[in-house]
């Protein structure tokens, strides 16, 4: 069931990559009077990147490529590649930021700016208002508590100086065609990367109640930036939204069908805890396990952690490992959550995969379920039982999607 399970996603994951969707999104793109810049951004930037060179060729004057460590896989003609920190914004994430502002402040009106946008922009794409270490700090203080992806980047796009609207504002007067994968519930376009060239629908005073309601702590400095309004309206920026985790679920499903199973799409908005998404499919694994027929449940969305201890793991991971005790001593179940980037956290793995032998492996290793999920430590307790999934950088970022496997 693992081979199945494990097949099910890496087929899901490659029938979105982002190749095939920005050629279509470019297709109609109107040749620019003047120069043509590109600026690509998130864990998808490279990909997307080089369709996009690909398609537009000669046309292509100049571009950057701003992605995560280890996601450049070669060189693009006329494109500089560059790779920086995430989920945490670094000092080369900042460098390479503000090569981008230099590549289109001078830009006229004739001129077009090609903006492809990816998940994981938000971290990777920054020139911030504050010190680096103060925004840092103010990252892991957010990622720590369980904050959504919502609230982190409404506080984030107003301690910036390209997001929230922002860089679309610095491109003027030239014409940005922004072209996303979406990596947010919703699809919302201020949201996905923080929405550098969208007007911000959110205000000063929502970042200020983030803050309060996480008891966050901010220097006087980053209390004034975020008290500061970002732009509401853009008229040089035109919008295409390619690529959600609606079709990363459709795809997993018709994976799940084309192998003989009765599937169910149980939701694409998944919101929740981790640990509680888990123990909830667990539970539905267990329900069925005695129906006698091939069953799958699909699930995608981002959940959360909150961190409980100093141990290891990622959304996907602990989603996993909570789903295992609910299905301990079944041989005909498993679970399997992966995140579409092939990156969990601040982990080599993708996510992980439990079944009905992961519960009894890991206490012959001397190894509680539960200790594991107190102490935020799902990747080494997966690594003891092999149920870690690893695939590598996979070129896209639609987001997690997680399956239930029901044998007969």
């Amino acid at each position: 069931m693992r081979s199945v399970a494990e097949n099910i996603v890496r087929e899901a994951i490659e029938q979105n990559l982002p190749g095939p969707a920005v050629r279509s999104a470019l297709k109609g793109l109107r040749q620019p009077r003047g120069r043509l810049v590109l600026v690509a951004i998130g864990k998808a930037a490279w990909a997307m990147a080089r369709a996009a060179s690909d398609l537009l060729g000669d046309s292509l004057d100049e571009g950057i490529v701003i992605t995560k460590y280890g996601h450049v896989e070669g060189a693009i003609e006329r494109v500089v590649c560059r790779e920086a920190g995430h989920p945490v914004v670094d000092a080369a994430s900042v460098a390479a930021t503000r090569e981008a502002e230099e590549l289109v402040r001078e830009l006229g009106a004739d001129d077009t700016v090609l903006f492809l946008v990816s998940g994981g922009g938000s971290a990777l794409f920054e020139d911030p208002a504050i010190p680096l270490a103060e925004l840092s700090s103010i990252t892991h203080q957010l990622l720590a508590c369980g904050a959504s992806i919502e609230e982190i980047n409404t506080v984030r796009k107003h301690l910036s100086r390209v997001k929230g609207g922002r860089f679309g504002e610095l491109c003027a007067p030239a014409q940005v065609v922004v072209v996303a994968l979406s990596d947010v519930l919703g699809d919302r376009l201020d949201t996905i990367a923080s929405g550098p060239a969208y007007p911000d629908a959110s205000t000063s005073a929502e970042a200020l109640d983030v803050v309060r309601q996480y008891d966050l702590t901010l220097s006087a400095e980053a209390l004034a930036a975020l008290r500061e309004e970002t732009p509401k309206e853009l008229s040089n920026a035109e919008m295409h939204v390619t690529g959600s985790v609606r079709a990363l679920v459709s795809s997993a499903a018709e994976a799940c069908v084309a192998r003989g199973y009765k599937t169910v799409v149980l939701t694409s908005s998944l919101d929740c805890e981790a640990r509680e998404a888990g123990a909830f499919l667990g539970a539905i694994a267990r329900d069925h396990a005695a129906d006698g027929c091939k069953m799958a449940f699909v699930v995608g969305g981002e959940t959360v952690v909150h961190l409980r201890g100093d141990g290891l793991g990622g959304r996907n991971q602990e989603l996993a490992l909570a789903a295992a005790p609910a299905i301990a001593g079944l041989s005909n179940v498993c679970v399997v959550s992966v995140g579409s980037d092939g990156t969990d956290g601040p982990t080599d793995a993708a996510g992980g995969y439990v079944d009905g032998f992961t519960v009894e492996a890991l206490a012959k290793q001397g190894i509680s379920v539960t200790d594991a999920l107190d102490r935020s430590d799902s990747y080494h307790a997966l690594a003891t039982c092999n149920g870690l999934v690893k695939t590598g950088p996979t070129g896209t970022n639609v987001n997690d999607v997680a399956v239930v496997l029901v044998g007969q």
